[in-house]
């Protein structure tokens, strides 16, 4: 339930200065509720009702504000965010939301912040309960996948993307990605991490195939990231703090990332046999499925969370950040994918752990 708005009266005085004078024609206008949504941590993010009048008559809207934390999870820039929900709104099968300010300013409301359309009538899902969508499991999992695939599929010649962050080629996502992930990941270790490290070695080894496209990567696909209806179709994919443009494997294989499948591994991310949400992906996607190229990925991406996890944990150490989503990440998470990289890395070498 929307909470008082005094519970954040100092923001919310604030953001109804700020949003008066960026709607054009709006005055008036007033926040008839707001709460903080809580689960995310790379932003605080608040759901805001707001009321004005313009030419027209009286309004009506429900807005996401999405505001910088003090630190977070993950090091994100807002504008890129901004930029990859832009280039998505809009664009058949990807129900995005819309974009609507970017401020980089941090006087109006203490620290930079964008706004987005609130798409309303949502139902999250907790990535550990997948089961909660049941009777329409195979059903959030043909949407999960199509829009996927859809992501993949964007044109991101001259799109908002591509004026925000750089365009690395088709044989270079890999290094790119992995350079970035083992530096946060040796700059934010707090103990030895010899799992990663082998990992890292064992990747760098072993490069993938050149991406068969450049596309627009969510970053952070995944059960847990989308609103459902609670009928069987997905009316909100959220979290883009994490898109940039690199090959689209990167995104299948996070989406398919053991962590995420509610402990159902025969089902690709826990809503469809694994041969139907590939099908389904790359008849969306345009790719072709290639074996190779998804165990590389697949296994970066348990890399990727170890890196986020031990980010996350020394935020939560360091007391610049204290929430609790970021101990419960360097600990539970962390340990996750630890020992699926350990497991995984072993049986290359014929050991099963």
């Amino acid at each position: 339930m929307p909470e008082p708005v005094e519970a954040y009266r100092e923001i919310a005085d604030r953001f109804t200065a700020y949003a008066e004078a960026h709607i054009p024609g709006a005055k008036n206008l007033r926040i008839t509720a707001m709460n903080r949504i809580h689960g995310g941590a790379s932003r605080e993010t608040y759901s805001v009702d707001i009321a004005y009048e313009d030419a027209t008559g009286p309004k009506t809207r429900g807005l996401i504000l999405r505001k910088d934390p003090p630190d977070s999870l993950i090091d994100t820039e807002r504008r890129i965010e901004f930029a990859a929900i832009r280039t998505a709104f809009g664009k058949a099968d990807i129900p995005a939301p819309e974009a609507l300010f970017l401020e980089t300013d941090p006087g109006p409301l203490g620290a930079p912040f964008f706004v987005m359309g609130r798409i309303e009538d949502g139902l999250a899902l907790n990535p550990f309960r997948i089961e909660d969508v049941e009777p329409h499991r195979a059903d959030v999992g043909r949407a999960f996948f199509r829009h996927l695939g859809a992501i993949a599929s964007l044109d991101i010649d001259g799109a908002p993307i591509q004026d925000e962050t750089d365009t690395p080629p088709a044989d270079g996502c890999w290094k790119r990605e992995l350079d970035y992930w083992a530096n946060e990941i040796e700059t934010n270790a707090r103990e030895p991490q010899p799992v990663a490290q082998a990992a890292i070695r064992y990747l760098r080894r072993n490069p993938p195939p050149p991406a068969q496209k450049l596309s627009l990567v969510h970053g952070d696909y995944r059960s847990g990231n989308f609103l459902h209806d609670g009928h069987g179709s997905i009316n909100a994919i959220l979290d883009w703090e994490m898109a940039h443009i690199g090959d689209p494997y990167e995104d299948l294989a996070w989406a398919t990332d053991l962590l995420w499948c509610g402990n159902d591994t025969e089902r690709a991310a826990g809503f469809l046999p694994w041969e139907e949400a590939i099908a389904t992906w790359q008849e969306a996607s345009g790719c072709t499925f290639d074996p190779a190229a998804f165990e590389w990925w697949s296994l970066f991406a348990h890399l990727k969370g170890l890196g986020i996890w031990i980010t996350s944990a020394r935020a939560f150490a360091d007391g610049k950040n204290d929430d609790p989503i970021l101990a419960w990440s360097g600990w539970f998470t962390h340990c996750a994918h630890e020992l699926m990289l350990a497991s995984r890395l072993a049986r290359k070498h014929g050991v099963e752990i």
